[in-house]
């Protein structure tokens, strides 16, 4: 009888206990939802006030820091997600020199890290890497076949002084020379500046057709107006770092006209029905809604959601071969990402492998034109 007891009680500790590997996972998160760049990473925390606290159907902690757009403290943010909270991975930041600083501290404490900007990830620490959001080239390509189909034949470029203006830069280059149209001018200037009207000058003496803004959020705005105040007739594009209210706020009705590439989300609504993206976004779309009233949710909100829906994914894999909060899940959450299997999103169908660790095509791009203050599908 003694042992029946025994036996039965075993069982219950067991059923009570559930399965092995249903302990919670952790996902750190830090961008900056304070600093110059909020516009930016606010939206991603918007976004994680509505995750779901399972995920692949383990329960998860959602862990999130602003880094205030410092790479400093996002470096600090990385090491407590790593070495005190022990995060399965880390998702962020929102600007490239403050995800590339995370890229040393993920890959030696073996975390996943999802960056949220796209970034040339460095082939010695690609192992523990994924890049979310579309390249600048896929991007900067949509800029350039436009341009092309509409026979410009002199562009200019003009972007921040920084990592995110040199990646466009880079990709701006490569594939306007490639496409036979002639670059006239490059003039650069900082997020914080407060007048381009010099640069501005030595792009219009160049007589371009067209001008790319290599900017994002509301300092893209800059030389836009600036343009516009001096006269330019040439179209104007900008990066899919710029699609946001602030951006249409800051610019007002001079922005009219603005061709941008960016993720489907904006223009969800609009997407023909077979697109699988279409119902991804609007089911986001309404969950954010239900949350904070009318309006789109930001295009950088959808790519939190997205790395959301690659976790739901990935989890169930990983957690099959090891409990959250270990080594071997972090390594295993890393191959069940890298496995291949297409996760539709609200702005691509993502197939991440190991031989391929930004994982869109051109399904994750479209173009849209700024018309009656709001983001329109121009194509």
């Amino acid at each position: 009888m003694f042992l029946r007891h025994l036996a039965l009680a075993a069982a219950c500790v067991a059923l009570c206990a559930g399965p092995a590997n249903s302990q919670e996972m952790k996902v750190g998160i830090t961008a900056d939802f304070t600093g110059a760049t909020a516009a930016v990473g606010a939206p991603f925390k918007l976004a994680a006030e509505i995750f779901p606290d399972h995920v692949g159907g383990v329960p998860v902690k959602w862990i999130v820091l602003d880094d205030g757009g410092n790479t400093s403290t996002t470096v600090k943010n990385a090491r407590k997600f790593i070495d005190e909270d022990k995060v399965d991975i880390i998702l962020g930041s929102n600007t490239i020199p403050s995800t590339m600083a995370m890229f040393t501290p993920a890959a030696q404490g073996g975390t996943p890290q999802i960056a949220m900007v796209p970034v040339d990830i460095p082939s010695e620490q690609r192992a523990w890497l994924f890049n979310l959001p579309q390249s600048a080239k896929i991007m900067v390509g949509a800029i350039v076949d436009d341009m092309k189909s509409r026979n410009f034949k002199r562009v200019a470029f003009i972007g921040y002084n920084d990592g995110w203006g040199e990646l466009n830069w880079k990709n701006f280059e490569q594939l306007a020379t490639a496409a036979g149209l002639q670059i006239v001018a490059k003039e650069l200037y900082s997020r914080t500046d407060t007048s381009v009207t010099a640069q501005v000058l030595k792009l219009l003496d160049a007589n371009p057709d067209a001008v790319f803004v290599g900017a994002s959020a509301t300092p893209a705005t800059l030389p836009h107006l600036t343009l516009k105040d001096q006269g330019f007739k040439g179209q104007i594009y900008h990066t899919h770092g710029a699609v946001s209210k602030p951006f249409l706020n800051a610019g007002g009705k001079q922005l009219e006209g603005a061709i941008l590439p960016t993720g489907p989300i904006v223009v969800a609504a609009g997407l023909p029905d077979a697109n699988p993206i279409k119902k991804v976004a609007l089911d986001f779309e309404a969950k954010y809604t239900a949350k904070y009233g009318p309006g789109a949710p930001s295009p950088f909100a959808g790519y939190a959601w997205d790395a959301m829906l690659l976790l739901n994914a990935a989890v169930p894999d990983a957690a099959a071969k090891a409990k959250p909060g270990t080594p071997e899940f972090r390594a295993a959450l890393r191959d069940s990402l890298a496995s291949g299997r297409e996760v539709v999103g609200t702005h691509a169908v993502y197939k991440f492998t190991d031989q391929d660790r930004y994982g869109v095509d051109a399904r994750s791009r479209v173009l849209v034109i700024v018309k009656n203050g709001a983001f329109a599908l121009y194509k």
